[in-house]
């Protein structure tokens, strides 16, 4: 990570905006938005960086719209993000736009970490990746998180995962929130529109079809849900995953 306080070397600046007008994305991870900012690149954008360093970071580069309440930043062709846990969702973010939510979802089991959380959401942890042994430490939180993730399609509530962590409804909430950093059924919500994403991918079903089998009682719901999360619409993002690829050109084409 970068110096916060330190000049960002001249030979590094060169570099990056070399790379830059090669047509490369650049991406920065926690500090490393200082050595973007000394570019140039973000003069005029948003960006985000660790919310410890988002204060100096504005006032070094005034020309910076600096959120320092979001996990990552994507401008295109310049990305940022916040501490070292948001890198890794800003990669598995260009993972998933790059080569689709199977390929990111087993780069992020791989990883032991969340499969996708958006830019947007605050600097904690929200979503819990799945595949959690119900066998292992005995945490009710984790167990009953296991099982609604094999039960995304039928109807959740408080009191049935409470059921499924064997505890009270008011303690369950509490400890849940403790751990995950949100309300159960908001991470219900997460988990039920993350696991929309590869079947709207696929290209295959109605958007009615895939709100069903993620357990969304509506397909106004689901909209509601998905835009709020993903800043689009479910028909635009697999629009986005199943253009197909354009022909190739002839010899001499422009």
């Amino acid at each position: 990570m970068a110096e916060t306080g330190a000049d960002v070397s001249p030979a590094l600046v060169d570099a990056l905006l070399r790379a830059h007008a090669r047509g490369a994305r650049l991406v920065s991870i926690c500090s490393g938005a200082f050595a973007l900012a000394a570019t140039g690149l973000l003069e005029g954008r948003r960006a985000t960086t660790h919310w410890r360093y988002a204060r100096a970071l504005a006032e070094r580069h005034p020309g910076i719209e600096v959120d320092p309440d979001v996990l990552y930043v994507d401008n295109g062709d310049v990305l940022t993000s916040a501490g070292s846990a948001a890198g890794i969702d800003l990669c598995l973010y260009l993972v998933r736009a790059d080569h689709g939510a199977g390929v990111a979802n087993a780069v992020a089991r791989r990883f032991v970490v969340p499969p996708h959380r958006e830019g947007g959401q605050a600097q904690f942890i929200e979503a819990a990746v799945g595949g959690i042994d119900p066998e292992g430490d005995g945490d009710g939180v984790m167990r009953s998180m296991d099982w609604a993730l094999r039960h995304l399609r039928t109807p959740l509530s408080v009191p049935a995962l409470a059921g499924a962590a064997c505890m009270s409804q008011r303690s369950y909430a509490r400890h849940f929130t403790r751990r995950n950093g949100v309300s159960p059924m908001r991470w219900v919500i997460a988990q039920r529109v993350a696991a929309s994403l590869p079947l709207l991918e696929s290209g295959e079903g109605t958007v009615d079809e895939v709100a069903a089998a993620v357990g969304f009682d509506s397909t106004a719901t689901y909209r509601h849900h998905f835009a709020r999360r993903m800043r689009t619409t479910p028909t635009a993002y697999r629009k986005t995953f199943t253009r197909a690829p354009a022909p190739p050109r002839a010899d001499g084409e422009h």
